[in-house]
């Protein structure tokens, strides 16, 4: 049994037993979060969809807060002298899915 759910921005395809890296989430390391934008359900009576998913929920458990590894953005135009050199580093969660409730 699988889920799709939407959150920061992005879908992710989740099962039970899974950890996913998410976009930061507010709360921390054991706090208990819902998904409940569910956009389809798999299980073995087949995909459900659209009306079908209505209240469904995914349940999940902050594992980690962190951030992900820095990438440099560096900026420069030739012959003038213009040189910018900057780092980013994306602040993630991970999350491990609990259950899925249908």
């Amino acid at each position: 049994m699988y889920a799709v759910i939407t959150t920061g921005g992005k879908q992710y395809r989740v099962a039970v037993g899974e950890e996913i890296f998410v976009e930061k989430l507010e709360g921390e390391q054991g706090d208990k979060v819902v998904f409940d934008q569910v956009l389809a359900v798999a299980d073995e009576d087949g995909i459900k969809l659209g009306e079908d998913v209505k209240g469904v929920k995914v349940e999940g458990e902050i594992v980690k807060q962190g951030k992900g590894k820095k990438i440099i953005i560096f900026k420069y135009k030739a012959k003038k002298g213009y040189r910018r050199k900057n780092g980013h580093r994306q602040p993630y969660t991970r999350v491990k899915i609990n259950g899925i409730a249908v």
